[in-house]
């Protein structure tokens, strides 16, 4: 369960809102009009503020201290990158999603290291997807492909401390493209016989549909 702030109470972010509800996650969501939380419906068990979402008081009324995942769907770009720039430099969320209306941006915020997602369809499913899978930092979509980065946690596996690439790559239908030491002290390409370690930092090339498997892999 995450504790989750949507900044924009739209078609997008009530969609978003409600599915994460429905999950089981505690969500705040954030607009500037009060008439917007209509949107979200009789059933929705979650929270609602009204305000600025780059506002600082308006993100501490909402939970900003305790919050897992902020993702600003907003219908403007700039707005967007004001809440995701706050809620992580300010804050230190740990998960910062900003929706994208123009995709020549997109250099931008990847120098900030913002994750994003770009297009109007099924924006509210990919982000879903992203905060319900507790990966940890986006790099990037390639077809119906992520690329994403995360500690590996190995705890909780029967692999105790370590597995091999060959093995995680076999189970949950992805490729690793590189790993880095938890120490730092080595960086690699792997092959199949590489063994990781518990939080080694690894690159992981995998289908979208199998990203929710991967979840347990996640040092949080």
């Amino acid at each position: 369960m995450s504790n989750v702030i949507i900044v924009g109470c739209g078609r997008v972010g009530s969609q978003l809102a409600n599915m994460l509800s429905d999950n089981g996650d505690n969500v705040c969501c954030i607009d500037r009009s009060a008439d917007s939380f209509a949107n979200l419906g009789r059933n929705f068990n979650g929270t609602t503020v009204q305000g600025v979402g780059f506002d600082e008081d308006v993100l501490d009324r909402a939970g900003v201290h305790d919050c897992d995942v902020l993702a600003a769907v907003t219908q403007s770009d700039n707005t967007n990158l004001m809440c995701a720039e706050v809620a992580n430099r300010l804050f230190d969320v740990p998960h910062v999603i900003a929706r994208l209306y123009n995709p020549s941006r997109a250099n931008a915020y990847n120098q900030l290291g913002i994750d994003y997602v770009c297009g109007t369809a099924l924006v509210a499913d990919d982000i879903f997807s992203k905060v319900v899978s507790g990966h940890g930092s986006h790099v990037t979509t390639f077809g119906d492909c992520e690329v994403v980065e995360f500690s590996l946690n190995l705890e909780h596996g029967e692999y105790k401390n370590s597995i091999r690439v060959g093995e995680l790559e076999r189970e949950h239908e992805l490729r690793v493209i590189a790993f880095e030491r938890a120490d730092g002290s080595n960086s690699s390409i792997p092959s199949r016989d590489s063994v990781l370690y518990q939080g080694d930092t690894v690159l992981v090339c995998v289908k979208i549909d199998s990203i929710d498997q991967l979840s347990k892999y996640v040092l949080r």
